[in-house]
């Protein structure tokens, strides 16, 4: 099983991971083949930067609007800190940025559709951009539990998704686990 992506730019890079780590590759145009530049990428379990779609913000649900409220309040508000908001609305370079340097992604659950649990797909999207999160160190869940613990019902099944360095994978996360927990 492996789980990569690759993207085009000035330069063509992919990012694979069979399980043992994630490596970097980057093509050599005068060769005609990758060479590996990054081989156990990282993802800090920290970060101070977020990736989220800001214009949707009126249809997100509490705990999502929580996590960002005191992202945004900065070093005067809960958290102590000042965070940085980076938005590619590309998720393979949203993830590209996290693996990189760090940060959380979330594209979560909204109200315009509820009977749909998220928007990115879990087969083709969710997984294995979460696999290769995980592999780098990173965390990634649904807002309720692991995305690759999630058992797909069809081909086509849409999950909400926060992926990216740790402990801001899990404070989101717990946002949501109380959350539910008060409406049980």
């Amino acid at each position: 099983v492996a789980a990569g992506y690759c993207i085009y730019g000035p330069q063509t890079t992919l990012v694979l991971t069979v399980g043992d780590g994630v490596a970097m590759f980057t093509l050599d145009r005068e060769q005609g083949s990758f060479v590996l530049i990054e081989e156990h990428l990282r993802i800090p379990e920290d970060t101070r930067e977020f990736a989220i779609n800001m214009s949707n913000m009126r249809h997100w649900d509490a705990p999502v609007r929580r996590y960002i409220d005191e992202c945004l309040a900065g070093r005067d508000g809960p958290r102590g800190k000042d965070f940085n908001m980076r938005w590619i609305a590309s998720m393979v370079a949203d993830v590209h940025r996290i693996l990189t340097r760090g940060g959380v992604f979330l594209y979560p659950w909204d109200k315009r559709e509820p009977e749909k649990p998220g928007k990115l797909r879990l087969m083709y999207e969710a997984n294995p951009m979460g696999w290769l999160v995980e592999q780098a160190g990173g965390a990634a869940t649904n807002g309720q539990q692991r995305i690759l613990d999630i058992q797909p019902g069809k081909l086509h099944e849409r999950v909400s998704v926060i992926l990216g360095s740790k402990n801001e994978v899990q404070r989101a996360t717990a946002y949501h686990q109380t959350s539910q927990q008060g409406a049980a």
